[in-house]
């Protein structure tokens, strides 16, 4: 077998250099024209049949069949390419259709390369008139707007109120415009980077540099073309060569051990859960592609409306529409600068997001399984209970997830909203921390953190966030939230506060504690003894973490490690309620299922 191996190498080498051998000379990032008299297309310009690497990000051109050179700018406004100036670095444009005024208005280079060339910029109105009052028309006729019932004329904005115009309709503005209409029909754009223009003036070309960084460009003759081919030669050959022997071990491990072969598709796993993507920013006309006009609405909550969007056909996601009447950006630029810093398994990635004017969203991962809310607050404890088993993995993977916001960033992030509602769950019911909006940052060793309001939900909220009496408010806040959380998990009722406007509930973290105490039954319904084992570790460490002063409370390392443990017989924490006096149990309490339908917990602004 290691023979015949090699036999296959040497052949499948010396027929790939003969191949590169016979293409050497041949560069495919020569200058390139469509058709006779287009223009040349050479760096940082390329056209799509031409690799990547022969031009530079948002410079590709296509060619049609009439052979007219295209550039689509963003909104997929596309123009016919006249003249490339690569001294200047300036682009003449004409629209395919001789009506340049139309592209205009959805023109938008704040995510393009390029620049509009002309300083001075014009004001105008566009009206649509009547043919009959052209005697009395001061402005311009734009004939590729007109037809034979109205024709379109174009008016300086500054003196549109001195003219006889009341037999006319105004169609829209035209604010800052780079052409006179009427006069213009090229629109001449610039760029600034690459800056190849001091190339071109001495007479050379221009090219990303070999081995640099952050694309960098240099300078190069002509005559240093056959260096390069025979360094893309050598690359080719190596690059076939490794391609070989990655399919032969890609064959031995399918073929020959099975073991090897499940190891290999948890890596595959692992990378795509945890590959690092930089959010991509989009503009709002790319999100109502996304969401199809945004037809399909997942939810609405305070800060905003989601929508479910689709980048490909493998690719779902939920786009999150801010109100614009909700805070002052805040919100949005600490879930953007949070979000984008977080790659986690048990954290929601966040794929992009869109500041375009006053319109802000957020485009996350799409989880079809909404949130925990849903299977620990259903209404319907049958269909909706997803098994203690199942219950006690998925409060696992939330404290890991806390853990990692804690201690695995640069910085430490503390959450601050902790709760059912804000963990999303995939299409296995893999637990995802969502909703990063009033988060903080904070450097490891700082062990308390400023805060001038409470922020947070009612019933999740640590006491020292309301006050400082109880100490300093610091990454155990997060502690509390999440002890919050299994208890609720636990029993399946909201933590209400007992009043005297609320005398019919009981404080359910208390009623807990006085059981386990007591060595009493949790009264929740329970068929398994294995899964009895389970409610009793979440509730211990549930009280471990709603300890009143933060000192008393673990970390959530530690956390993790009670979880993952094998141990049942942890130590019950000392009593958190103490200062209430001890609560009598209600021996008629009756049995609950772990799901049932509780009221809204109200938001802390």
């Amino acid at each position: 077998m290691v023979v015949s191996l090699e036999k296959v190498l040497i052949s499948f080498f010396l027929v790939v250099v003969l191949i590169t051998g016979l293409g050497e000379g041949q560069n495919d990032c020569d200058a390139s024209r469509c058709g006779s008299f287009g223009p040349d297309i050479r760096f940082p310009f390329r056209v799509n049949s031409q690799p990547h690497s022969c031009g530079y990000h948002g410079f590709n051109l296509s060619c049609t069949d009439r052979n007219e050179t295209m550039l689509q700018l963003p909104n997929l406004v596309k123009f016919v390419v006249k003249s490339i100036d690569y001294k200047s670095q300036v682009i003449q444009l004409s629209d395919p259709e001789n009506c340049l005024l139309r592209q205009l208005r959805q023109i938008e280079l704040s995510s393009s390369p390029f620049l509009f060339q002309r300083e001075y910029r014009y004001d105008f109105a566009l009206y649509s008139c009547n043919p009959a009052e052209r005697k009395s028309m001061y402005g311009d006729l734009i004939s590729c707007l007109s037809d034979n019932s109205h024709k379109v004329y174009s008016f300086d904005s500054r003196d549109i109120a001195d003219l006889p115009i009341a037999s006319c309709t105004k169609m829209y503005n035209l604010q800052s415009s780079p052409v006179i209409p009427g006069y213009d029909d090229v629109l001449e754009l610039k760029w600034l980077t690459p800056a190849c223009g001091h190339c071109a003036e001495k007479g050379r070309q221009c090219r990303l540099k070999i081995n640099g960084i952050n694309s960098e460009t240099e300078c190069f003759s002509k005559h240093n073309k056959d260096a390069k081919s025979k360094l893309v030669t050598a690359g080719a050959v190596l690059g076939s060569f490794l391609l070989l022997l990655g399919v032969f071990a890609l064959y031995r491990v399918y073929r020959f051990d099975k073991l090897e072969r499940e190891n290999q598709v948890r890596i595959e796993r692992f990378l795509e859960d945890y590959r690092n993507f930089k959010p991509t920013r989009y503009s709002y006309a790319d999100l109502k592609r996304i969401t199809n006009q945004f037809a399909e609405k997942l939810g609405q909550g305070a800060y905003g409306t989601v929508f479910k969007g689709k980048l490909s056909n493998e690719i779902h996601v939920a786009v999150k529409i801010l109100n614009s009447s909700k805070g002052n950006g805040d919100e949005f630029i600490n879930e953007v600068g949070t979000m984008g810093r977080i790659h986690h398994v048990n954290v929601v990635r966040l794929v992009g997001f869109c500041a375009d004017g006053f319109r802000r969203a957020l485009v996350y991962e799409f989880l079809p399984n909404d949130s925990l809310e849903k299977f620990i607050s259903s209404a319907d404890a049958k269909n909706g209970f997803l098994g203690w088993e199942k219950l006690r993995d998925i409060a696992l993977g939330i404290a890991k997830g806390i853990e990692y916001l804690h201690q695995g960033c640069d910085q430490r992030i503390l959450h601050f909203d902790i709760k059912p509602r804000n963990v999303l769950l995939d299409q296995n019911f893999n637990p995802k921390i969502s909703d990063f909006g009033l988060a903080k940052l904070c450097a490891k060793d700082q062990s308390a953190v400023s805060m001038t309001t409470a922020r947070g939900t009612m019933g999740y909220i640590a006491p020292e966030v309301f006050s400082r009496n109880f100490g300093n408010v610091s990454y155990k806040a997060d502690v509390y939230s999440f002890g919050m959380l299994l208890l609720e998990t636990v029993g399946g009722r909201k933590n209400v506060k007992v009043t005297k406007e609320n005398t019919n509930h009981i404080y359910f973290p208390e009623w807990i504690y006085n059981l386990l105490e007591q060595k009493e039954d949790l009264r929740i319904l329970i068929e398994d003894d294995e899964d009895a084992k389970f409610v009793k570790k979440l509730a211990i460490v549930g009280l471990w973490c709603i300890q009143w002063h933060p000192v008393d409370r673990p970390s959530m390392k530690t956390v993790v490690q009670m979880l993952e443990g094998e141990r049942d017989d942890l130590t019950m924490p000392p009593n958190p309620f103490a200062s209430t006096g001890t609560m009598r149990i209600n021996t008629n309490m009756p049995v609950r299922r772990p799901n049932q339908e509780l009221e809204v917990i109200p938001e802390v602004g």
